[in-house]
């Protein structure tokens, strides 16, 4: 019974070490192909057509260029922690000629400027028109950490694209947002004006090895552990017989 134990678990850590190899080989192709497309040069929006399509793995950060009128009446404040501290995102609606809506993240601001930006009333007068280049990002659903947007209390804990197109109105609205700012453009440096753009973090945990080395060592440890049982148990069974031939000589 013990010996279909301990091959169950050494089977069962090899196939997670191996699964780690392959999720590690995934995250390094993933780094270099994020790295190649933050630092190509923007692109035209991808056109209505291709919107349904859209998805992390071929367009995530990838650098766009977008022209429009703001709508600022329509700005949502959604809660963020950058390394300016705790504040808000704040994320307002790009008008297009051809009558759809981008979502764009204008960048960070401090919770004391919160009053300043949300809530804001239409103004009759028409918004210039305005291009933005920043990085195509895929729709954040549902909110944070255990805590769940609240569209009717205009409390944003996530950029779930969806959600604050229904909350605001925006009947063509994409199902992405653009983080304003390029890598290494200016914006998110000290005395730069609120709110600070160009803060997109681009970084990806990949502790994968470790993972890995870990797996195929309890692997290891489960072979040695079955080596140990097996001696034992031998040696256990060398004593009992040599016991029963002792006890039957003597007799």
């Amino acid at each position: 019974m013990l010996i279909l134990v301990g091959i169950a678990l050494f089977l069962g850590f090899i196939a997670l070490g191996s699964w780690q190899v392959q999720r590690r080989a995934w995250k390094l192709d993933l780094i270099e192909r994020v790295d190649q497309r933050v630092h190509s040069a923007p692109a035209a929006l991808p056109p209505v057509a291709e919107w349904p399509q859209i998805d992390a793995a071929g367009y995530e950060y990838l650098p766009v260029t977008v022209s429009g009128r703001w709508l600022a009446d329509k700005t949502v404040l959604t809660q963020a922690v950058t390394d300016l501290g705790a504040g808000f995102w704040v994320l307002t609606p790009l008008a297009q000629a051809d009558g759809t809506q981008v979502l764009v993240n204008r960048g960070f601001i401090p919770a004391d400027q919160r009053a300043q930006w949300q809530g804001r009333a239409a103004t009759a007068e028409a918004a210039p028109q305005v291009t933005v280049q920043g990085l195509l990002r895929i729709s954040e659903p549902g909110g944070g950490f255990l805590r769940r947007n609240d569209p009717a209390a205009q409390r944003w804990h996530s950029r779930d694209v969806a959600a604050i197109a229904a909350a605001q109105g925006l009947a063509n609205a994409a199902p992405f947002f653009i983080d304003a700012g390029l890598p290494g453009a200016p914006g998110a440096t000290a005395g730069a004006s609120w709110p600070r753009a160009g803060m997109t973090v681009i970084r990806f945990a990949n502790s994968h090895l470790v993972y890995a080395l870990t797996w195929f060592g309890l692997a290891l440890m489960t072979v040695i552990a079955g080596v140990y049982v097996a001696r034992y148990e031998r040696r256990s069974r060398a004593g009992s017989a040599a016991a029963s031939t002792f006890h039957d000589t003597d007799s």
